[in-house]
């Protein structure tokens, strides 16, 4: 006998019952390459997935929640990215031929099914904490990143440099030099007299 991969589900208890219900709250591996290039789930880091499985004249309805540990770098810093996140997912799962295809209808093709007497939610898991992944995640909400003049963490070593914008550069120089040729007014002409 073959062991089943995790995320697939058994419904001998449901298949072709309507009305009949089951909780699910169960611990799983994260699947492969569950990330969007910047952060993801780490392969194997355990996943929690709580919900219910309801069978319906179509089929079987999966529906409830995934919580999963984040990993990653922030796009501000560069620092570790490490938080938790909470996504909903429903889904129906047809039994062969309960639901008409129309092959005009694109989402047709994307209608899972009952295969079997199991239910595979790997694909489920995928889509709804695919869609909770940040394009952009932050080590932290106020993270102030990399100084963009030496390169250092501004959360660690808050501080700012004297910026002269280029295009005003040639008049800074000629206003220092000026101010460098004028005589002091006290040293030049002698000062006062006395008498």
């Amino acid at each position: 006998m073959t062991a089943r991969p995790t995320l697939v589900l058994g419904i001998h208890d449901l298949s072709r019952r309507p009305g009949t219900m089951r909780e699910i709250d169960l611990e799983v591996p994260a699947p492969a390459d569950l990330t969007n290039e910047v952060v993801g789930v780490p392969t194997g880091e355990p996943m929690r997935l709580t919900g219910r499985l309801d069978s319906v004249i179509e089929g079987v309805l999966a529906s409830g929640t995934i919580t999963a540990h984040l990993r990653g770098e922030c796009v501000r810093c560069l620092g570790p990215v490490a938080h938790e996140i909470t996504a909903e997912f429903s889904e129906l799962f047809a039994y062969p031929g309960a639901v008409e295809r129309d092959p005009q209808d694109e989402e047709a093709e994307d209608i899972l099914e009952v295969i079997g007497e199991q239910i595979d939610l790997e694909q489920t898991v995928r889509d709804a904490v695919g869609l909770e992944l940040p394009f952009q995640p932050l080590c932290r909400p106020d993270c102030q990143g990399l100084c963009p003049q030496c390169g250092k963490d501004r959360n660690a070593d808050p501080h700012e440099h004297d910026n002269i914008d280029i295009r005003w550069a040639a008049l800074v120089d000629a206003l220092n030099t000026e101010e460098s040729e004028e005589p002091d007014p006290g040293s030049a002409g002698g000062g006062s007299a006395t008498q």
